[in-house]
């Protein structure tokens, strides 16, 4: 049964990116740059929720003292620091021809870098 569900999630991933790259219409003011966001902002709201479901695993297995909360915390915290990447290296691709530079510290790029340095801290210390 597994490998039917992936295939399924390969089929839907490559649907997916096919409409937002070549069917989705051109943006009236950023033009053909906008298309990254198809792919930053879902990067970005996974390492967000990833993270949270990390601190409810965490949590409970603080207060319930189970191993498998914490080895579920660890499972998740690559697949975190791999979304946090993508959401960082997808923002720099648009905003480069949007505002003109590769980083500005905003707030949303600041507290996104530092939730990458809290997955690799984690990670490391684990």
């Amino acid at each position: 049964l597994a490998p039917w569900f992936g295939a399924a999630a390969l089929l839907f991933l490559v649907a997916g990116l096919y409409v937002g790259f070549v069917v989705a219409p051109t943006d009236a003011q950023q033009g053909e740059v906008y298309r990254i966001i198809f792919l930053h902002v879902p990067a970005a709201w996974m390492s967000m929720f990833i993270y949270l479901v990390m601190a409810g695993y965490c949590a409970l297995g603080l207060v319930l003292r189970t191993r498998l909360s914490s080895m579920m915390a660890s499972a998740l915290a690559p697949t975190g620091a791999l979304f946090t990447a993508i959401a960082l290296w997808t923002g720099a691709l648009w905003g480069k021809p949007t505002w003109g530079t590769w980083w500005v510290w905003d707030a949303r790029l600041t507290s996104e870098l530092l939730l990458l340095f809290l997955y690799l801290g984690f990670i490391a210390l684990e």
